[in-house]
């Protein structure tokens, strides 16, 4: 029997993989687990499937240099953050986002100038 923990989904297509490492960061630094699994398809597909099969109902698309956050119940396509060709900082704080949603926190700063 397998046995799924809670944690955040991350589906990934080819993702840069700098950006990954950030947005695991992220997730990491608010002590949430997640999982990465590579599949085929869309980002909106990627992100809403993510989120649709995390217990904790976050979940993260990833393609190329774009990435997805999404929460469960949310219609396809009506990402919660959406990102494309970010910094860093987006990264790392689009992970801590998807985070402070399952503990129902405020989200950091993620679009704009990075944050001092």
């Amino acid at each position: 029997m397998v046995v799924n923990k809670p944690s955040i989904i991350v589906y990934t297509s080819g993702a840069d993989e700098d950006y990954l490492r950030e947005v695991c960061a992220g997730i990491e630094e608010e002590g949430v687990l997640y999982q990465i699994i590579s599949r085929e398809g869309d980002l909106d597909t990627l992100a809403y499937e993510a989120a649709a099969e995390s217990m904790l109902g976050s979940g993260i698309g990833m393609q190329g240099d774009r990435i997805a956050m999404q929460m469960q119940r949310l219609p396809k396509g009506k990402n919660v953050f959406e990102l494309i060709a970010p910094r860093f900082w987006q990264c790392r704080n689009l992970g801590a986002n998807s985070a402070r949603a399952v503990k129902k926190m405020p989200f950091k700063e993620i679009y704009g100038e990075e944050p001092i």
